[in-house]
């Protein structure tokens, strides 16, 4: 698991959280196990 899931959990869930973080705090399969969406970049 990322040092950083935790953190972007919470940050998502207080919605402080963009889809910045991916590839740089946390993995497409942790942003897809967080928001239930999967990622695809832009």
């Amino acid at each position: 698991m990322s040092k950083n899931y935790d953190k972007v959990k919470s940050f998502y869930a207080a919605k402080l959280w963009s889809l910045t973080a991916v590839d740089k705090w946390i993995t497409a399969d942790k942003f897809q196990e967080i928001t239930g969406e999967k990622y695809v970049k832009k």
